[in-house]
């Protein structure tokens, strides 16, 4: 089992920036690749960034790359995910997922997920 508990989520404007952190408990976090997914009342959980579990692998999705980042400190058990440039589209419920498969963009394939932490950003 992993644990996975999500934090920094805010209220900002657009154009600001936030740093979401998720950390891990539990089994060998350094074993798995991990995700951040968002998701908005009535619609699907959307991919937005992945990366491998030895960090040489990240994905994005093309909705914010080059705004977001996203990177890991395995002696933490900790990954994050950096938002610049915010836009009110960001506005999501952002959680973070654990994956053996590796840094894939499919939710499915993710077996431990956190409880999500609110982002609002206002135009």
């Amino acid at each position: 089992q992993v644990q996975l508990v999500e934090s920094g989520g805010g209220s900002v404007q657009a154009g600001g920036s936030l740093r979401l952190s998720c950390r891990a408990s539990g089994r060998s976090f350094s074993g798995y690749a991990m995700g951040w997914f968002r998701q908005v009342p009535g619609k699907e959980r959307e991919f937005v960034a992945a990366i491998s579990w030895n960090a040489d692998t990240n994905r994005y999705a093309d909705s914010v790359k080059g705004r977001f980042s996203i990177s890991r400190d395995n002696a933490k058990n900790a990954v994050y995910l950096q938002m610049n440039s915010l836009k009110p589209e960001d506005t999501a419920v952002y959680s973070c997922a654990a994956s053996q498969t590796g840094p894939t963009i499919i939710n499915r394939l993710y077996e431990y997920w956190g409880q999500g932490t609110q982002v609002t950003v206002s135009s």
